[in-house]
């Protein structure tokens, strides 16, 4: 079995922000080309579409959007080059894309709303405190 993109090198430092920037877009792109066998090796179908996982490698890049050095930017797209690796290396298994990419931080559809039902006051303050 050929990966896309066992064969990238680290590419050398980016000159100047334009080149960074260039090559962010580049990354998106590849990890967009992706997205359908991914899809198809973790079998996501029933979980996930190809617009929600697009959306949400997107919002990934722009919460760095705010970084203007070009070397942070190319240490960024290194990690996501190599966290791109793993998932079509299969390295990964299906819960660990599910737990990151397609839940993320907002929890289960079904917990949301039911989560703090029947419990009360205290241990609801309690469990918001800084105790842990």
């Amino acid at each position: 079995m050929s990966f896309s993109l066992r064969s990238v090198k680290v590419p050398p430092n980016s000159a100047s922000l334009e080149e960074a920037r260039s090559r962010v877009f580049d990354f998106f792109r590849e990890a967009c080309r992706s997205i359908p066998s991914v899809i198809d090796m973790y079998n996501l179908d029933d979980v996930v579409t190809v617009s929600r996982l697009r959306s949400t490698i997107a919002s990934e890049i722009r919460k760095n959007s705010h970084i203007t050095d070009p070397k942070v930017i190319d240490m960024l797209l290194f990690k996501g080059t190599e966290e791109l690796n793993n998932v079509l290396e299969h390295a990964k298994q299906r819960h660990h894309l599910i737990g990151q990419y397609v839940v993320g931080r907002q929890g289960l559809i079904q917990d949301i709303g039911t989560k703090d039902q029947g419990i009360s006051n205290f241990l609801k303050n309690f469990y918001t405190s800084n105790y842990f």
